[in-house]
């Protein structure tokens, strides 16, 4: 018998900074070789989008590819939403905007904003290298995810578990041997922990 649940599961893959949806090129097809529903997108003025840089001034602008995906999509539809690096903000936004619509956000060694401080909390703390600690979050309130990479040399290992800690995530996984582009260099890993969280989740 067909698992309904999981016949309807859809994966949205946001990129990180400086990349578009070309990143997910390796991952893509093991996930909808699995059976999964895979969706990748461009963020503004990213990868074919031909939004212009100078034209963006605030973080919903930049996400608007997402928004309207996620506004598309029908209510009583829940992806599980990916964020890798700098696309944590993008998926973040997306979990105020459409709780309803999220089965769990993943942040692949990404950046998590700070609800209860200024907009850069996360980055003033990234760039002094402040040691672990800090009010605790409201991301325990979605199905949350946090997904570490231990040879990651772009976000430490060591500022990833500052962001775990200070946003209250408690479900983290761990991807052995991985840089920060886990998509690209263990592709295999990272779809089964993926299926994994999918199935947990659904």
């Amino acid at each position: 018998m067909e698992d309904k649940c999981f016949s309807k599961k859809h994966f949205v893959l946001v990129h990180g900074g400086c990349h578009g949806a070309w990143c997910w090129f390796k991952l893509k097809p093991l996930m909808e070789s699995i059976g999964y529903r895979v969706t990748v997108l461009d963020m503004a003025a990213s990868g074919i989008n031909l939004t212009k840089i100078n034209e963006i001034r605030t973080a919903a602008e930049y996400s608007e590819p997402l928004i309207q995906l996620m506004a598309s999509l029908p209510d009583d539809e829940k992806v599980v939403i990916v964020g890798h690096s700098l696309g944590g903000l993008n998926i973040a936004l997306a979990m105020e905007m459409f709780p309803h619509k999220i089965a769990v956000a993943v942040f692949l060694t990404a950046f998590m904003p700070d609800s209860r401080n200024t907009p850069s909390f996360v980055f003033d703390q990234f760039a002094a290298n402040v040691p672990p600690g800090g009010q605790r979050q409201s991301y325990q309130r979605y199905g949350s995810v946090y997904v570490v990479t231990d040879k990651d040399e772009a976000i430490p290992p060591s500022f990833q578990w500052w962001m775990i800690e200070n946003d209250g995530v408690k479900d983290v996984r761990m991807l052995r041997g991985s840089d920060h582009m886990s998509m690209l260099c263990i592709p295999k890993q990272l779809s089964s922990c993926l299926h994994e969280i999918a199935q947990k989740y659904c």
